[in-house]
């Protein structure tokens, strides 16, 4: 039997991979968690084979769980289901350890063909994924400005890009408005830029919303 623990922020989408996953006959759901803390409380109890982890969550994100995990809990395969698009947080996933990256939007199915395949010990890679990784070996292409922003730099442009004032994103990551602002002084220092406005069209242009 294969045991996976949920960590998405949203309820009904959890719901939703929950009732996909319980139609394979050797994969069980042990927990669900919304957060981080939910998270760390949920495996101190549960059986955890499999995480099927997002990258949006409040507080701490996806890649900075990630990375947590692979030190209190290196045998846990961790596989990232986000609905960003594979050509901007794919690879970024996969060099900091996961072991795959499904996106929402496709066929729920694949998930369970997911699960199985990490279990095994292998990655798993959409075929988009497989192409990216296939371009980069072939060809590799110069940094963009954005891959040199720390997790929380990079939640911080999507967050001010999608509309979000500070003292919102600042509730979100669990942080203080100036903790927020200092962030966005960093980002727009590492992508020279001048203001929100040309944060949002950088954003744009290189779909990170």
């Amino acid at each position: 039997m294969i045991h996976v623990v949920l960590c998405d922020d949203h309820a009904v989408l959890r719901r939703g991979i929950r009732d996909t996953l319980v139609e394979s006959p050797d994969i069980t759901v042990t927990a669900e968690a919304g957060s981080y803390p939910e998270l760390r409380d949920a495996l101190r109890t549960a059986a955890c084979d499999v995480l099927l982890l997002d990258l949006n969550l409040p507080g701490r994100s996806g890649l900075e769980v990630l990375a947590s995990l692979r030190d209190t809990h290196p045998q846990i395969r961790v596989l990232i289901v986000s609905m960003y698009p594979e050509d901007q947080y794919a690879l970024r996933a996969i060099r900091a350890g996961a072991q795959g990256y499904a996106n929402k939007a496709s066929d729920p199915l694949q998930l369970i063909a997911a699960v199985h395949t990490v279990m095994q010990g292998r990655k798993y890679l959409t075929p988009e994924v497989a192409q990216l990784l296939a371009d980069s070996l072939a060809q590799p292409v110069p940094e963009l400005p954005h891959e040199q922003l720390s997790e929380r730099e990079l939640q911080t442009l999507v967050k001010i890009a999608s509309g979000r004032r500070l003292s919102d994103i600042a509730e979100e990551l669990m942080l203080s408005p100036k903790t927020v602002s200092v962030y966005r002084a960093r980002v727009l220092e590492k992508l020279k830029l001048s203001n929100n406005a040309e944060l949002t069209v950088y954003a744009i242009r290189n779909q990170l919303v």
